[in-house]
């Protein structure tokens, strides 16, 4: 029976960022919007909930936190590693396991896929909004293949609420003392040719009518990993035309573990290594849907997309996350038309004064 503790991605919407988290409710809204996203389902902060209350572990998190709360990095360090070793020794309750697996075997269904290879990611609950961000504090599992995987993937998304990292991230926005909670965003995997991220404006500058545009082959692994320099683009939103385009030498690439279960890291063949990642049809395609996504939310946005290996555009493009840009430069004030008047009329000036010498 269904405790309403998870609910597919499609019936989310961004009112549901209070209990599911920002990537989840964010997605559910792009698929409202006609977005290309993969399917999926969104585990609720109250599952979350149901878990640290049913295994007792609410007075131990709350006394490790409250030692943490001095600030000291070798004692934040001992209660992330308290908190983590008794959450992950901690069974999921089985009303959470139970949904999680109607829900897994659900995608299977209507994917044709037996088990599917799906990503469970965190989605905080104040993450991804505009206020704060918590990229990169949480984690994300990919390829991962049945309900066990999954459960300990779920899991290890919430023991991440608990990181030094995130404990301290928490401290330095005032909400240290604030009891946390996690959403858990789990979404079919994309075999992914190319994939990368995109701004909605050139990040740098602030100009609004770019979309900037990083790429490189395979998953996105290695460039988060540092280990490749992705190709750059910066692309008009007005014309198409293509402004900046850096090719950067890719050696590596992360692909889906033919024995079926993770990812494998492979050298890319020496031919492809700096070779553009995207042609002109697949940039249009990207800046085509940066469009509609920020005229959806209406803010600039930070997507991270994919391109499915051998299928055609526009459904081999995907959004796998949309997020609102939260920190950017002013753009460059236009010159106000008295100050255009007297450009204008010291460079004729200039230009009188020349002819008479």
């Amino acid at each position: 029976m269904i405790a309403d503790l998870t609910r597919p991605l499609a019936e989310l919407r961004r009112a549901d960022a209070a209990e599911f988290g920002g990537k989840s409710a964010n997605l559910g809204d792009l698929l409202s919007a006609g977005i290309v996203v993969p399917p999926g389902f969104a585990v609720s902060a109250r599952a979350f909930r149901t878990f640290v209350v049913e295994t007792g572990l609410e007075g131990m998190i709350a006394a490790a936190i409250s030692r943490a709360a001095t600030g000291d990095v070798e004692v934040i360090s001992a209660a992330s590693k308290t908190i983590g070793e008794a959450m992950r020794f901690a069974p999921l309750p089985d009303a959470v396991r139970v949904e999680l697996h109607w829900r897994y075997d659900e995608l299977a269904r209507a994917t044709g896929s037996k088990p599917p290879a799906v990503a469970v990611r965190s989605s905080a609950l104040d993450e991804d909004s505009q206020e704060a961000t918590h990229a990169g504090q949480q984690e994300s599992f990919l390829w991962l293949r049945g309900i066990e995987q999954v459960c300990d993937a779920v899991r290890d998304c919430w023991v991440s609420l608990y990181t030094p990292q995130a404990i301290s991230y928490r401290a330095a926005l005032g909400t240290g003392e604030t009891e946390p909670a996690m959403g858990v965003t789990v979404q079919l995997m994309v075999d992914a040719e190319i994939s990368g991220v995109m701004f909605t404006c050139n990040p740098v500058t602030g100009d609004p009518s770019m979309v900037a545009i990083n790429a490189s082959w395979g998953l996105g692994i290695a460039v988060v990993g540092g280990e490749v320099t992705p190709d750059d683009y910066l692309v008009s939103k007005i014309t198409g035309e293509i402004v900046r385009q850096t090719v950067n030498a890719k050696h590596v690439e992360y692909v889906p573990d033919d024995a079926g279960r993770g990812t494998v890291r492979l050298e890319v063949a020496v031919e492809r290594r700096d070779e553009p990642c995207l042609n002109a049809a697949q940039l249009a395609a990207l800046v085509e849907v940066a469009r509609r996504v920020e005229r959806h939310f209406g803010c600039h946005q930070d997507i991270e997309w994919a391109i499915a290996r051998e299928q055609p555009l526009p459904d081999a493009l995907l959004v796998l996350q949309a997020r609102p840009v939260t920190a950017l430069p002013e753009p460059a004030p236009k010159p106000s038309a008295s100050a255009m008047s007297l450009m204008l009329g010291t460079f004729g000036a200039s230009a009188e004064t020349e002819k008479r010498s």
